[in-house]
């Protein structure tokens, strides 16, 4: 059976450029591996997800923000649900499945739109019980969260409003990390952002500690 490795992190903290690079390396290594992101935009739920709760022409007046989070979560949850036995048949032919946002980032996201933290925790638990337990989501095996404060990311433009959304988002997944035991790569040191190298490396020095790859 093979085995889930989730990229977490904020909105430009480059979980989507690692995620390919890493699936690059363990295929060059020999290690059968894919990666999926979340929402799949493409499929019939991620479409739904899309046009009805993201775009401007949102079918919702109050717009994503303006939502419930539970009902974001339903629609997001709705999508993983729908998409999951193409990850399981993978998972059945002993690959690697690295996945590029995942229940974690839900729980990050709406999460974040509490101040109080443990209306945040309730928050992580009712979607943790939602996906895993009665939805039966296959849990991750390994989770790494990219730790990209907002203000230093390079790809993207300084936007008060946003930054401060983001640092919630961070706050957030900053609590999920210690609560579920997750690896955290610091994206950051010395006020200087890491190249993509510099945290490509420190994942490939995780799984290794991990026993999931054998690298000099």
């Amino acid at each position: 059976m093979g085995k889930i490795i989730v990229i977490e992190g904020i909105e430009g903290s480059g979980k989507e450029t690692q995620s390919k690079l890493l699936v690059e390396t363990l295929n060059k290594l020999g290690i059968k591996s894919i990666e999926f992101s979340f929402p799949m935009y493409e499929t019939p739920t991620g479409k739904i997800f899309k046009n009805c709760i993201l775009n401007n022409n949102s079918s919702f007046p109050e717009g994503y923000d303006g939502l419930e989070p539970e009902l974001v979560c339903l629609y997001t949850a709705a999508d993983r649900k729908y998409n999951i036995k193409k990850i399981e048949d993978y998972l059945a032919r002993d690959y690697i499945v690295i996945i590029n946002r995942y229940t974690s980032s839900n729980m990050a996201n709406q999460g974040s739109k509490y101040n109080d933290s443990e209306e945040r925790f309730y928050m992580y638990q009712w979607i943790d019980k939602l996906e895993y337990w009665l939805l039966k989501l296959p849990k991750p095996d390994y989770t790494i969260l990219l730790n990209m404060p907002y203000k230093y990311n390079s790809q993207v433009s300084f936007d008060f409003l946003i930054d401060d959304k983001q640092e919630k988002v961070l706050l957030a997944y900053k609590e999920l990390a210690e609560l579920y035991n997750w690896d955290v790569i610091d994206c950051v040191s010395n006020n200087k952002e890491k190249t993509i190298d510099e945290i490509h490396s420190e994942i490939l020095q995780i799984l290794k500690n991990k026993g999931i790859i054998s690298i000099k």
